[in-house]
């Protein structure tokens, strides 16, 4: 796919995950770390704006000046910024001003793909990854916001991404050895999964298979949410202090359990598997099964052997820099560096994840305590 093509179909992917929406759901931000989907749809098309055409495009004069305070995430570099938890409040510019803000920036960047200039490759791939990740994010910040109205409204009743089953069982063993761990060759990657190095691994067992819903209601109705010494510290207090009680979306009614999906309030198939965990709950269950969580290395050496990619799986590893990690210069440095603290890496991918967009090298990171990605749980031993 060439450059250009690549480009129209993502940007056309993002409007196409905004289609069910009614006005009123693009606003809303229920929780600090779910933003709205007119801000997806704005910090996306800025991201193209500030990175590639106000330095490639000569003559290019941006769509508007305050578009920069109001859609910038995270990037010091580039200028002040709102506050993250502000996003819903940004009701103007409307929804209608932001579709007009990509389009005139998908129109600005058609004139310099056919420029002939590859000068920005580099960058427009980073930005086309950018989207993707905000594809993800928009699936389920808007899920977390249709799952907090007491309606339980439909976004798209052919829309069910907790609806996957495993397609395989049993253990896979791994013998001991010095394996190579991050991303290598030609293709597109994030700074995060380089620099490439060796790591031992000593002989483990992982599952094939994803933990069920059944699985877990078994470790719900054991009193696993109830029981402190499955738990880590942290996780315990988190439980408590947040009466935890079940996965994000969970509802218990007329003793039978119920889930919200992007399709609408249904009953729990114990047959289903698990989503929107947090790393606590998976750490809790790993333990309460006699098992553990793979580390990230462990994860990255069985994954060939694995079926992967209907949830983003919790690891063991904490997000740290791998050996020779180096931040790029300027404002693209701030995208991964700054943020390995205090954070947890998942592997694979999931049904809400962009097609193409995942590798067996790449590396996801949330704080422990979020349910809201569709993660899940996969043991080792």
């Amino acid at each position: 796919m060439t450059p250009k093509d690549l480009f129209l179909t993502v940007r056309a992917r993002t409007e196409e995950i905004c289609a069910p929406l009614k006005i009123e759901d693009y606003v809303p931000q229920p929780v600090v770390f779910a933003s709205p989907p007119k801000w997806h749809l704005a910090h996306t098309t800025w991201f193209f704006e500030a990175f590639i055409l106000e330095k490639y495009l000569d003559g290019y004069s941006v769509y508007d000046k305050d578009f920069s305070f109001l859609f910038n995430s995270y990037y010091n570099t580039v200028g002040e910024r709102t506050f993250r938890a502000d996003r819903g409040n940004i009701t103007r510019p409307s929804v209608e001003e932001v579709f007009a803000y990509r389009k005139y920036v998908d129109e600005a960047m058609m004139k310099l793909l056919q420029s002939g200039d590859n000068d920005f490759e580099k960058v427009l791939l980073i930005g086309l990854n950018h989207e993707q990740q905000h594809q993800e994010l928009l699936i389920t910040d808007l899920k977390y916001t249709l799952g907090h109205n007491p309606l339980f409204p439909v976004y798209d009743a052919d829309t069910d991404l907790t609806n996957s089953t495993n397609e395989a069982s049993g253990f896979v063993k791994i013998e001991e050895g010095v394996f190579e761990i991050g991303h290598h060759g030609d293709e597109f990657c994030f700074d995060n999964e380089l620099g490439r190095h060796k790591v031992y691994i000593h002989e483990f067992e992982i599952s094939n298979s994803l933990v069920t819903n059944g699985e877990f209601i078994e470790f719900i109705e054991a009193g696993g949410y109830s029981s402190f010494q499955y738990w880590l510290d942290e996780g315990w207090a988190w439980v408590n202090e947040n009466g935890i009680e079940s996965p994000l979306y969970w509802y218990k009614i007329n003793g039978e359990w119920h889930h919200y999906t992007l399709a609408g309030l249904k009953k729990v198939d114990p047959n289903k598997v698990l989503a929107h965990i947090s790393f606590y709950e998976a750490s809790a269950f790993a333990f309460w099964n006699g098992m553990r969580l793979p580390t990230e290395f462990e994860w990255e050496v069985a994954a060939d052997k694995l079926d992967w990619g209907v949830r983003w799986e919790w690891t063991n590893s904490a997000y740290l820099p791998y050996p020779n990690f180096k931040i790029a210069s300027g404002a693209l440095g701030e995208y991964n560096g700054k943020f390995m603290v205090n954070q947890m890496v998942l592997r694979g991918g999931s049904t809400a994840t962009a097609e193409g967009h995942s590798r067996k090298t790449y590396r996801n990171f949330f704080h422990p305590h979020y349910q809201w990605q569709y993660t899940g749980i996969r043991l080792a031993k």
